[in-house]
């Protein structure tokens, strides 16, 4: 953890030294920035491991510096949690559409963002999954666990990293009811009480991408999701 780097960007100082003193005592290297563009001079000139981020920031919003943290090469595989005093869900939405890993709505528990951070931290150094072999078919869905890419018939499809890993444990288990709770342990290693709204979001948005072959992916009223092993006539 000694060599992890979390880039703090919030304008509230009182906010921005309480999380920083929280991931320092954690054993995170800790960096500040009160702006967007304090933060993505940042990220280039160190890109750190993940990114603690405010969405109502001066100048550039939150939501603008993600959109670039996703545009570039060096970001693209930096985690971020987004940290809003919104309570719409629209902006939670968006936020994980755009590819944000995680969020918390202020106020929030120093100790939960801490354990958070770590969660999102070791989903992304996890080695990818090599049961079954490196290629894995569900359909007309190919997903290459090496490369850590999808394809419906042949083209490829654009995910983010939690929709990956959301299509793959689905995919992996196929024919298996998966409940709300067990995706979320498995894909945001978060404990079930804590949004699980957040699953349905990532389903809605994974089945729109996979176009008509998102019909795969059934919800099982009540319950959770399955993957089906055949498009439905």
């Amino acid at each position: 953890m000694a060599d992890e780097r979390v880039l703090v960007v919030d304008d509230e100082r009182d906010i921005t030294a309480l999380v920083a003193y929280h991931l320092a005592k954690a054993g995170y290297r800790v960096t500040t920035a009160a702006t967007g563009s304090a933060a993505l001079e940042a990220v280039t000139a160190e890109p750190p491991d993940l990114i603690v981020l405010d969405l109502m920031l001066p100048g550039r919003s939150g939501l603008e510096v993600l959109e670039e943290l996703r545009r570039r090469d060096e970001s693209r595989g930096v985690g971020v949690i987004l940290l809003t005093a919104r309570r719409e869900e629209a902006d939670r939405i968006k936020g994980l559409a755009t590819g944000a890993d995680d969020y918390l709505t202020k106020p929030f528990s120093p100790e939960e963002l801490v354990l958070r951070v770590g969660a999102v931290l070791r989903r992304l150094h996890a080695p990818p999954s090599s049961a079954g072999g490196t290629i894995l078919r569900a359909g007309p869905v190919t997903i290459d666990r090496g490369a850590h890419t999808a394809s419906v018939d042949g083209a490829a499809v654009e995910l983010t990293r939690i929709e990956y890993r959301l299509l793959l444990l689905l995919a992996e288990r196929q024919g298996r009811v998966q409940t709300r709770p067990q995706l979320l342990e498995s894909v945001w290693e978060a404990q079930a009480d804590i949004q699980t709204r957040t699953v349905d979001m990532h389903v809605q948005r994974l089945r729109s991408k996979l176009g008509s072959a998102g019909d795969l992916i059934e919800t099982v009223r009540g319950v959770g999701y399955r993957m089906k092993t055949e498009r439905p006539k």
